[in-house]
């Protein structure tokens, strides 16, 4: 299962054994064309187990970096055991991550401000737009107030102190019109409120080898943006590792979650589009296969990903894997009522029964 790259010598992991030849299955998904990939199963099938064993055998014999998104408490434990940075995201604690966080990244192909700004003003519609988000004025003027901080950031030369929701708050209400002063007063909530837990420097390390999103109090309406502001974190230590030539792989437990708010599933087809030229490495982990094909745009996720770890599967999801991934009746009956840790591992045009006991 190795591929050939010329950066680097391939280095397998362990993903079972060959259910007839009893050999390890060994595969350095870094090392393939396209190393986006899934792990997909029952509940209760070994999905997290797979999950953390990829992990740990990553962590202990490479310099990747990986990143969490941890709905259920799943992986704070593995992550206490390497000495990782475990990060609650909701508005009730002291942890603070700034959504104003900006990498100036001078090497990337497009304009980090545009960028970011872009992302900003989704975000900011997904806090304050409701459900029809921002109409075309607001996202201008936030887009203009946005676009203006990072402007001033840049030419003072970056450095610690970023932007932040009450700079932002400020400036749209300076900006001399009633819907400026709107959109300020929209914000109030979230910069002395209740809900201000997004609003200041980001007080947590982002920057440890192993970091764990724990997002499992996250919830109502503070629920999409927050996640917004995770993976736009993801991005920014993405772009970080980019420039210090190291591969980050970044695991997204409970996937169909995301899948389900517009905003969140555009961002996480922008992460299966982009992030192998950035040296990502994304892995989705779902029960619900039928979500990654509820519409056109997020089956395209599915079919740029060359990895696919299938343990038990529900009736109508084996149909769905065996049309896309052109399983023969007789494999797929390794993944109808299999045992834990039993089924078939998708690896560009290899199939595979394994076992993992």
């Amino acid at each position: 299962l190795y591929g050939y790259n010329t950066d680097y010598e391939p280095h397998g992991l362990f993903y079972g054994s060959n259910a007839r030849s009893g050999n390890p299955i060994l595969a350095d998904r870094r090392s393939h064309m396209n190393s986006n990939g899934f792990v997909l199963g029952t509940s209760g099938g070994g999905k997290s187990f797979t999950v953390k064993q990829e992990i740990a055998g990553m962590f202990l014999n490479r310099d990747d970096e990986v990143i969490v998104i941890d709905p259920e408490r799943e992986y704070l434990a593995l992550a206490a055991a390497f000495g990782g940075q475990i990060i609650q995201i909701s508005a009730g604690t002291g942890t603070r991550v700034n959504p104003m966080d900006i990498v100036l990244d001078d090497d990337a192909a497009s304009d980090p401000v545009k960028d970011k700004t872009n992302n900003v003003v989704s975000m900011v519609g997904a806090l304050i737009g409701g459900i029809d988000g921002l109409d075309p004025l607001q996202k201008g003027l936030v887009d203009q107030c946005v676009s203006n901080l990072y402007t001033r950031y840049r030419n003072q030369g970056g450095g610690v102190t970023q932007p932040t929701l009450q700079d932002l708050h400020d400036e749209l209400q300076d900006c001399g019109n009633d819907e400026g002063r709107y959109l300020a007063d929209a914000l109030n909530p979230y910069i002395t409120g209740s809900m201000s837990g997004f609003n200041g420097q980001t007080n947590v390390d982002l920057s440890n080898r192993f970091t764990v999103f724990d997002v499992s109090g996250l919830s109502g309406e503070l629920r999409t943006f927050g996640m917004m502001v995770v993976i736009d974190q993801v991005w920014n230590r993405v772009t970080i590792n980019r420039a210090a030539h190291k591969s980050t792989r970044y695991y997204i437990d409970e996937m169909h979650l995301l899948l389900k708010e517009e905003q969140t599933a555009a961002y996480t087809v922008e992460i299966w589009k982009r992030f192998r030229k950035w040296g990502g490495i994304p892995t989705g982990i779902t029960q619900n296969v039928k979500d990654l094909l509820s519409s056109r745009e997020v089956e395209n996720i599915f079919e740029n990903s060359d990895f696919v770890y299938m343990l038990n599967q529900a009736g109508g999801d084996r149909q769905i894997l065996a049309k896309q991934l052109n399983i023969s009746p007789h494999q797929l009956s390794y993944v109808i009522h299999s045992s834990d840790g039993e089924g078939l591992l998708y690896y560009g045009s290899v199939i595979l029964h394994f076992v993992d006991e």
